[in-house]
């Protein structure tokens, strides 16, 4: 039986995520513990709300850590909306008031609102496209669906090489990564129907075996000047 763990650090209803993955026929529970994170097969970090209060929430209670120490094992970890942007290097949300704060450094890259000279409604709030690429988290579906999206922030670099999928509003962001075991979404898969249910099908059907050495090298490398993370 697959064990896995949903991380909840306070931010955001997670319950959602916990009835997808009940509804698949997994029993997912949710962490209080960094230590929790040891004895978890998959581990998803989802979240809702301010980056600052996040990134807080993460190193006061330890689960930066233990998230790095679980990566390093080379077991799936899966990061939604909020969750998917901590795994950034840093992020300009509050940077008025405390500065550009400091992610989790998974992937390189800066997180920042979308620009009001887009003419866009903020926050980006229903469903849209994503135009996918090649990935284990989007077998077996079309190379372009509909997913529900609530967020004011985003990855405008989209040449990353870790971007598996982009979406548009106003402009092109990255609305999904993955490099080595790490995968994120900008969108909620649990909020998405049926898609959603086949992204986190997908997503719990990983194991270790499914990941090259090679890709998990690069975590944590970025033109900034970032070392390998494990």
């Amino acid at each position: 039986m697959r064990r896995i763990a949903i991380i909840d650090y306070g931010m955001g209803n997670i319950r959602s995520v916990q009835k997808a993955c009940e509804f698949l026929g997994h029993t997912a529970s949710l962490v209080h513990e960094p230590s929790a994170l040891a004895e978890a097969d998959h581990v998803i970090l989802p979240g809702v709300g301010a980056f600052a209060d996040a990134i807080a929430q993460l190193r006061q209670s330890g689960f930066d850590k233990a998230l790095r120490q679980y990566v390093c094992t080379g077991k799936p970890l899966l990061g939604i909306c909020l969750g998917m942007q901590l795994f950034f290097e840093s992020c300009t949300e509050g940077s008025q008031l405390h500065g550009i704060q400091t992610g989790l450094g998974f992937f390189p890259g800066l997180v920042t609102r979308f620009p009001s000279s887009l003419d866009v409604k903020i926050p980006h709030i229903g469903w849209n496209e994503v135009e996918t690429r090649p990935s284990k988290l989007f077998a077996e579906l079309p190379p372009s669906f509909y997913a529900y999206f609530v967020h004011s922030y985003q990855v405008s670099h989209t040449e990353l090489p870790s971007a598996i999928g982009l979406t548009q509003h106003g402009h092109y962001f990255v609305s999904a990564v993955e490099q080595g075991n790490v995968l994120a979404t900008q969108f909620h898969p649990e909020k998405s129907g049926t898609v959603g249910l086949k992204i986190l099908e997908n997503f719990l059907s990983l194991t270790p075996n499914d990941f090259t050495a090679k890709a998990k090298e690069k975590l944590g490398t970025s033109k900034t000047g970032g070392a390998p993370l494990c």
